[in-house]
């Protein structure tokens, strides 16, 4: 049983993600024009509707089933696959995840498809930086059981940019998780999301901002947490 594990989450948390689609978008319009850009996007939000989710290859599949001719947005799935991912990483998120590595397990617990998530997380770092211990799940917070199989711990800290998985998480684990949310990205920034779930234990402003904190004052930040029940 681990003391603590830490569980770090991907996209706008170590990831700038919304600069990522920002991308797409621009190569979009750039390549295809933005009727095309504009169709693609339609879909690929329906697909976040269906799966929770954006899979931008299952969008890309789907807006071939509607053009069975355009040969032109194939060339979407090369732009994709070899996004320069790791040049979108926040500054500090390589040095956040060894400083976690040093105080416990330090896990990527991220949502996505089979295919672009993977190569996200690979080929931006992370993976390696935690040692290959990565989890991509549909829905995570709906996969605690299989997280806590995998990464039996008293206590696990949750980091998340969607205040909606953090209450969540919160929710199922008590007092067991300590929940910090880095205020980036779209999820961080709605006021309305703030405001309809409970607040997070740590608010930080950006992932780097971490690195100010101890092992101590990150777990005492838990509500009724026993500080003594995790040997530090």
């Amino acid at each position: 049983m681990n003391q603590v594990v830490f569980l770090v989450d991907v996209d706008n948390t170590l990831l700038d993600n919304d600069r990522i689609q920002a991308d797409i978008k621009a190569y979009l319009e750039r390549r295809y024009g933005a009727p095309c850009r504009d169709r693609y996007w339609a879909i690929l939000e329906e697909l976040f509707q269906e799966l929770g989710y954006r899979d931008y290859l299952g969008a890309l599949q789907r807006y071939r089933v509607e053009h069975p001719q355009d040969m032109h947005l194939l060339s979407m799935s090369s732009f994709l696959v070899d996004y320069p991912f790791a040049n979108r990483l926040y500054p500090g998120s390589l040095d956040v995840l060894e400083r976690l590595r040093q105080w416990g397990p330090t896990v990527l617990l991220t949502d996505g498809d089979v295919v672009f998530q993977p190569r996200k997380v690979e080929r931006s770092g992370l993976s390696e930086a935690v040692n290959s211990h990565v989890l991509i799940y549909i829905h995570k917070e709906l996969a605690l059981d299989d997280v806590e199989a995998r990464y039996p711990a008293l206590h696990y800290v949750l980091v998340d940019d969607k205040p909606r998985i953090l209450a969540a998480v919160k929710e199922a684990w008590g007092n067991r998780v300590t929940t910090v949310l880095p205020r980036q990205g779209q999820y961080a920034h709605n006021v309305n999301a703030l405001a309809s779930f409970a607040t997070p234990d740590v608010t930080v402003d950006r992932i780097g901002d971490l690195l100010d904190y101890d092992l101590g004052r990150l777990l005492a930040a838990a509500p009724l947490f026993e500080a003594a029940e995790v040997k530090r």
